[in-house]
């Protein structure tokens, strides 16, 4: 599940960066590290927590192997296409 989730951030654009913390990766659209993305692998599920824009909070969600990731899916490309 971690892998797909990384596989779909890379496949949003050529711009991203992948910055590879102790527990955690995030997931930025340019050097200046405007991350829309923080991916958190769980025992049992991911946290994933995105960022629109610098001025909202972010939105948490977590993911087990059952669910779909169209939802987070939606969120990713929402972020993505947002962030400054």
């Amino acid at each position: 599940m971690f892998d797909d989730i990384r596989r779909y951030c890379f496949s949003l654009g050529s711009n991203i960066l992948e910055d590879v913390r102790m527990h955690r990766i995030v997931f930025c659209k340019s050097m200046t590290f405007r991350y829309f993305a923080d991916i958190e692998p769980q025992r049992e599920s991911v946290i994933a927590k995105i960022r629109r824009d610098r001025k909202e909070p972010m939105k948490e969600i977590e993911i087990k192997p059952e669910q779909s990731l169209a939802e987070l899916k939606s969120l990713l490309l929402d972020a993505y296409s947002n962030i400054r």
